[in-house]
């Protein structure tokens, strides 16, 4: 992600007065899947990139998740979606999911052949 993708820039807008910059914002986009508004917020700190997408009545779909990860990160990027013990359970919003992406390192994942056959 590094730099908020130029796609995302005309969908920017002020969240709580600011703006945001050029690694942290809030954008609101039309979902491929019905035209209704995703609410995508971005921001980095800690060593991790993070980006929540929300909607008002529903959480968003495995494609609107996919859409929201081809506008933020590179395609060869591997982000992340965790879910942590139940005693660490955190919600805000009803309808929300987040992405995640460690800086410093490559993030592990699973042998190819673990998730199926390409």
């Amino acid at each position: 992600m590094r730099k908020v993708k130029y796609k995302l820039e005309p969908y920017r807008i002020a969240m709580g007065g600011n703006m945001g910059d050029e690694n942290n914002g809030a954008f609101l986009v039309k979902s491929p899947k019905d035209r209704e508004t995703l609410a995508i917020l971005i921001s980095d700190g800690f060593g991790w990139e993070h980006v929540s997408v929300s909607r008002k009545d529903r959480t968003p779909t495995w494609e609107e998740m996919c859409f929201v990860k081809d506008l933020v990160f590179d395609d060869e990027e591997v982000v992340v979606q965790y879910h942590p013990p139940k005693s660490e359970y955190v919600n805000n919003h009803p309808y929300c999911l987040h992405m995640w992406r460690l800086i410093s390192k490559e993030m592990p994942r699973p042998l190819k052949h673990l998730v199926g056959i390409k």
